[in-house]
C-alpha cells in the first residue's frame, strides 16, 4: 500500500452523515442515511481499492480537458484552470463496486454535473450520457435523470487530498447512486445522447444502469470475462 492509500485507510467506524448535517456546503447523498448502508453482495473495506480496465493514462492538469457535447444547446470545453474557477459542491456518499466491496463515507469535491449541463443547455430530446475517458477510448453510459443527481459531480478531491492517478485522477465522475464503474475515470468528454449507447463494461456484459441496490450487476446470468463471484479489496 503506498503513501496515498494507506492515508486513506478507514480504521475507525465508517463517517456516517450526521457530521455534515449542519454544514451548508456539503451534499449529502440520501443513501447514506439507511439504517443499513451496505447493498446486497456487497462487503464493506476499510481500503479504497485500485481496479482499472486497461491502461492509467499519463493527463496532467496541463493536459487535461473537458468537453461537453451532444445534445446540447451550447457545446463547452474547459481547460484545468477554467474548471477550477467554476461553482464547487462537496457531496458525502458512499462508494459501492460491482466487484462486491463498499467503501463508505467518502467526501468528494469537485463541479456538479448538473451545473455543467444548465450551462451547456440540455435539447429536450437527450435521454443518455456517455462519459469518455482518456484511457483508450473507454467510455461508460448513464440514464440522464441519474447523472443530474443532486450528488453527482465531477470530482478533483477525495477525502481532502488530490485524487491521483490510479484512482481517477486529475478528475473523474461520481455518480453515488450507481455501481463505481459508472463513475468515470479520467474523464475528459460529456456526450448527451437520445439513444442508449453501451460502453466498455457493459458491450462486456454489465448491465446498462447499475444500480447497487437492485444488484444490477450483469445484463445477463453470464459472469463477464474476469469477473470473480469472491469479493475484492477487503
Amino acid at each position: 500500500m503506498n503513501e496515498h492509500d494507506r492515508a486513506k485507510y478507514q480504521t475507525a467506524q465508517a463517517p456516517g452523515p450526521q457530521h455534515h448535517m449542519d454544514a451548508d456546503d456539503v451534499i449529502v447523498s440520501r443513501d447514506t442515511f439507511r439504517d443499513n448502508r451496505i447493498p446486497p453482495g456487497q462487503s464493506r473495506t476499510k481500503k479504497w481499492p485500485v481496479l482499472h480496465a486497461t491502461i492509467v493514462p499519463e493527463v496532467t492538469p496541463e493536459t487535461w480537458s473537458l468537453q461537453v457535447l451532444g445534445l446540447v444547446e451550447r457545446r463547452l470545453s474547459f481547460n484545468w484552470e477554467q474548471f477550477q474557477s467554476l461553482p464547487r459542491v462537496k457531496v458525502f456518499s458512499d462508494f459501492h463496486c460491482v466487484t462486491q466491496w463498499s467503501r463508505l463515507g467518502n467526501l468528494w469535491e469537485g463541479v456538479s454535473t448538473r451545473y455543467l449541463l444548465e450551462q451547456a443547455g440540455i435539447r429536450p430530446e437527450a435521454k443518455f450520457v456517455l462519459c469518455h475517458g482518456y484511457d483508450n477510448g473507454w467510455t461508460t453510459n448513464i440514464p440522464l435523470e441519474e447523472f443530474l443527481s443532486e450528488d453527482a459531480l465531477l470530482a478533483d478531491t477525495h477525502d481532502g487530498m488530490a485524487i491521483n492517478a490510479d484512482h481517477g485522477g486529475p478528475v473523474r465522475g461520481i455518480v453515488p447512486k450507481l455501481y463505481a464503474w459508472k463513475s468515470a475515470k479520467w474523464i475528459k468528454a460529456i456526450e448527451l445522447s437520445a439513444t442508449d449507447k453501451p460502453g466498455y463494461w457493459e458491450q462486456s456484459g454489465y448491465h446498462n444502469v447499475g444500480d447497487p441496490w437492485k444488484e444490477q450487476r450483469f445484463g445477463d446470468s453470464q459472469l463477464p470475462p474476469g469477473w470473480s463471484d469472491e469479493p475484492d479489496g477487503i
